[in-house]
């Protein structure tokens, strides 16, 4: 989305002012920085480092919805892709509600940075064995 709404008279101050309305709109009003501490997320690391699949979908559909309809619409500048991102953001929320799903309610998932650390462990530990069994 980035890319399509910094061509349209966006900067990064409004991008992220976007994103965070968006949030807002997805969590029922509630801000990015209430659901980070809500969800015990350390500061200065991301509230998507610690969504559940789910959610991360949810944002990611919702992002794609706003980024088709700023070029579908013609959308430019901070108000009118604001306005649509919050739309789709709630849209998306409507969904999960519809299906028993109220985002602001579901835990955290693990944090991605411990799974990488995990995976990259177990990847060193089978490069390990092989280089073992080869010899």
């Amino acid at each position: 989305m980035s890319g399509i709404i910094y061509e349209r008279g966006v900067d990064s101050k409004s991008f992220a002012l976007i994103r965070s309305e968006g949030d807002k709109a997805l969590f029922g009003g509630r801000t990015t920085q209430f659901m980070k501490n809500k969800l015990g997320i350390p500061s200065g690391r991301p509230l998507a480092d610690f969504l559940p699949t789910l959610l991360i979908k949810a944002k990611d559909f919702a992002t794609e919805l706003t980024s088709y309809n700023v070029v579908d619409k013609d959308l430019s500048g901070d108000k009118q892709i604001t306005k649509e991102h919050i739309d789709n953001n709630g849209e998306v929320r409507n969904i999960l509600l519809k299906r028993g799903v109220k985002p602001e309610n579901l835990p955290p998932a693990e944090d991605v940075k411990k799974v990488q650390r995990r995976i990259d462990s177990t990847e060193k530990m089978i490069l390990k064995e092989i280089k073992k069994d080869k010899k």
